[in-house]
């Protein structure tokens, strides 16, 4: 992927500072910022679009960050965690889905509406796509579905 965060409409943040279509987030008591780079993400087993606006937390701030602080995702929104085999819904305001791929990006396990104070994993995961509750239904995604990530 390139460096930086992708061009575009500009979403209002939410009131931790956070901000989707590059995604600036507040991860550290200092004020410290993570940044995230937006991709979209596409299944193509049914042809349907996950995500337009999908950030990418691949460093260890952006992973442990992740939603939290957030008051919820927009439909197009969401977070592409890598590496992440599980994950857990403490603090979370909001349920989401959470669609587990692995490096062949093919689903592994489809956790569809998963509520605040819950965990989910997939042992054969390598990384985690966090959508908007309902995402997964609508586009009626499941696990053996192939997953591709495209640059924004």
């Amino acid at each position: 992927m390139s460096g930086g965060a992708r061009d575009g409409p500009s979403l209002p943040p939410d009131k931790n500072n956070t901000r989707v279509r590059g995604f600036t987030a507040c991860c550290g008591p200092s004020d410290e910022t993570c940044s995230y780079e937006a991709v979209i993400v596409q299944n193509t087993t049914k042809g349907t679009q996950l995500g337009d606006n999908v950030a990418l937390a691949g460093t260890g701030k952006t992973r442990n960050k992740g939603l939290l602080g957030r008051d919820g995702l927009d439909e197009g929104e969401g977070l592409w965690i890598r590496p992440c085999e599980a994950i857990h819904m403490f603090f979370m305001r909001f349920a989401i889905d959470a669609i587990f791929i692995d490096r062949k990006k093919r689903v592994t396990k489809v956790a569809a509406s998963l509520k605040p104070w819950r965990l989910s994993a997939s042992l054969r995961a390598h990384s985690v796509i966090e959508l908007p509750a309902g995402t997964a239904l609508r586009t009626n995604t499941v696990p053996g579905d192939q997953i591709e990530i495209i640059d924004g």
